[in-house]
C-alpha cells in the first residue's frame, strides 16, 4: 500500500510540472488572431487603421452586437465592414439596410461582394497582385495593387469613387436616406500594406465620403459577438488547472478502487416485477372489469401475509381479525380498524364492483401489506 501510495505521489508531481511547462510554454507562444480584425496587430489585422482615425477623429468604437441593436435613430454614422467572414441572412441584410436608410452609411471592403446588398461584379483579365494606376473621382491617378481580376458591375444610380482601365474599383450607391460605399480591396487596410503605394490616401478618401460624426467597425461579421466561450472568459493557466485537477481525481478514483459501469440491478428485483405473466393477468382482469376477482386475491394474499408476518390466523374472517390487528397495527385506530375490517368484507362480498370502489379499497390494502411487510 505505501508503495501504490509513493507512486501516486510521484504522478502527482509529474502532472503539476507539465501544467506549469504549459502555463509558460503558452505564455511565450504568439497570439493568433484572425484576418481584418481591428483589435489585430498582426499583418492581416486593421488595427493601424482603427488606431489612426482614433486618435484623428476621437469618435472610433467597434460594433460587437446582432445589426437590429445598431441605433437607427441617429444619421450620420459610418459602420465599417472589412471581409465578412460570411454573407448576412436576409434578415440581418434587412436590419443593415434599415441602417443606411435612416441616414447612415456602410463602407463595405470586401474582395468580392457579390451576394451582399445586391452587389454584382464582372471579371476582368489581369495578373494577381498586379500593380495598377487607379483615378479617383476628382481624377487624380494613385498607384495601389488590386487583390483579385474583377471589378463592380455599376448601376445608373452609382456614384464611382475609384475606377482603372478595367472598371470600377469602388462606387456608392443611394440608399433611403444614407449610401453604401462598396470596394473591392479590403486588403488596403491591412497593417501590412495600409502603408504601401497610396492605399492610405485611397482608404482615407473613402472615410472622408461619407464624412461621419461616429465611425463603427463591425466586428460581428467576423464573429466577435458579445457571447463569449470558455476560452474566452477564464485564463489559460486556470484552464490547464481545471483539466489537471479533473484528471487527479479520476485517478484518485482509479486508486481507490471504484468501478465504472452499469448499475447490476438485483435478480429477486427483476425476477418480481418483469413478470410477463403478471402483467398480461392484471390487463384481463381491467379489461374484463373483474374487479371483484381481483379485489378478493388482493385480500387473499394480504391475509397470508397476516398469517406469516403478524401471526393473525389465515382461517379466520376479516371480522374476526379485529383484536390480532389491533395489537400490531400500529398507525390505526381502534375505530379506523373497525371501519376498515366491516368495510371490506361488505365489498369483498359484492359480486360485481365499481373501478372507484375497487381502486379505494385496493389501496386501502396496499397500505396494510406495506405495514405487515415493514414488520
Amino acid at each position: 500500500m505505501a508503495k501504490n501510495k509513493s507512486k501516486l505521489i510521484i504522478f502527482t508531481v509529474i502532472l503539476l510540472a507539465f501544467a506549469v511547462l504549459s502555463y509558460f510554454i503558452g505564455m511565450r507562444a504568439p497570439k493568433q488572431y484572425p484576418d481584418f480584425v481591428s483589435g489585430s496587430p498582426a499583418p492581416m489585422g486593421t488595427k493601424a487603421i482603427y488606431t489612426y482615425l482614433d486618435n484623428e477623429r476621437g469618435s472610433v468604437d467597434r460594433w460587437t452586437h446582432s445589426p437590429n441593436l445598431l441605433d437607427t435613430s441617429k444619421d450620420n454614422q459610418l459602420l465599417v465592414m472589412v471581409e465578412p467572414f460570411s454573407i448576412p441572412n436576409s434578415e440581418k441584410t434587412g436590419q443593415y439596410r434599415e441602417f443606411m436608410e435612416q441616414g447612415n452609411t456602410i463602407l463595405l471592403l470586401k474582395t468580392v461582394p457579390d451576394g451582399m446588398f445586391d452587389v454584382k461584379t464582372l471579371p476582368v483579365e489581369q495578373e494577381e497582385e498586379e500593380a495598377v494606376t487607379v483615378t479617383d473621382k476628382n481624377g487624380e491617378e494613385k498607384s495601389t495593387y488590386t487583390p483579385a481580376p474583377i471589378r463592380i458591375e455599376t448601376t445608373t444610380a452609382d456614384e464611382v469613387l475609384i475606377s482603372d482601365e478595367e472598371g470600377a474599383v469602388a462606387v456608392q450607391r443611394p440608399v433611403g436616406d444614407g449610401s453604401l460605399i462598396v470596394a473591392i480591396a479590403p486588403e488596403w487596410m491591412t497593417n501590412s500594406t495600409i502603408l504601401e503605394k497610396d492605399h492610405l490616401p485611397l482608404v482615407l478618401s473613402l472615410f472622408n465620403e461619407a464624412d461621419p460624426e461616429t465611425i463603427l467597425f463591425d466586428e460581428y461579421i467576423h464573429g466577435g459577438g458579445s457571447a463569449s466561450s470558455v476560452v474566452t472568459l477564464y485564463p489559460q493557466w486556470f484552464l490547464i488547472l481545471i483539466i489537471q485537477g479533473a484528471l487527479l481525481i479520476l485517478l484518485w478514483l482509479w486508486h481507490q478502487g471504484k468501478r465504472f459501469g452499469p448499475i447490476e440491478t438485483a435478480r429477486e428485483e427483476y425476477v418480481r416485477f418483469s413478470d410477463e405473466r403478471i402483467k398480461a393477468l392484471a390487463a384481463w382482469y381491467i379489461r374484463g372489469k373483474r374487479f371483484a376477482d381481483s379485489l378478493n386475491i388482493q385480500a387473499d394474499y394480504v391475509k397470508l401475509l397476516l398469517q406469516e408476518k403478524w401471526g393473525i390466523a389465515y382461517s379466520r374472517e376479516w371480522t374476526d381479525s379485529t383484536e390480532g390487528l389491533g395489537r400490531k397495527w400500529k398507525t390505526a385506530t381502534e375505530k379506523e380498524i373497525t371501519s376498515f375490517v366491516n368495510g371490506l368484507t361488505a365489498v369483498l362480498n359484492k359480486e360485481k364492483m365499481t373501478k372507484q370502489e375497487y381502486l379505494l379499497w385496493s389501496k386501502k390494502l396496499d397500505r396494510l401489506r406495506k405495514e405487515v411487510e415493514e414488520g
